[in-house]
């Protein structure tokens, strides 16, 4: 009896907690920096989400593809109905001039526990 009664408990608990869940929403997936000149080949991006689920959001991790670019992500849980931001860096100082398109990883524990989020540009030779 006293196992039926656990076995209950555990999941009444388990079908509560696996109903709370975050979701994350972004404005846009994609950005283009367009064209800028090698001279001035660091540029900047911020992609905004927001939490619209009903459990806090955590960024697991934010990996880009490549060394050249740098995601910033807000560390901190972002509440159900808030918002954060991912701020991501292209560094194209030592690259070749050209067009580039490079992808973000977000990993949260949201219902959709992964995200690629996409910046390409066309970088100029200085002259």
């Amino acid at each position: 009896m006293k196992k039926l009664l656990l076995m209950s408990l555990l999941l009444i608990c388990g079908i509560s907690f696996a109903a709370a869940q975050a979701e994350i929403k972004f404005d846009k997936t994609t950005h283009d920096f367009g064209s800028f000149s090698e001279k001035q080949a660091k540029v900047t991006c911020v992609f905004s989400f927001k939490n619209v689920g009903d459990a806090p959001l955590v960024i697991n991790q934010a990996v880009a593809s490549c060394g050249c670019t740098v995601p910033e992500y807000t560390k901190a849980p972002v509440q159900p109905g808030e918002a954060g931001q991912i701020k991501v860096t292209y560094n194209g100082t030592g690259k070749f001039p050209g067009h580039f398109k490079k992808s973000i990883t977000i990993r949260t524990n949201g219902k959709v526990e992964m995200t690629r989020l996409y910046i390409e540009g066309d970088m100029t030779e200085a002259k």
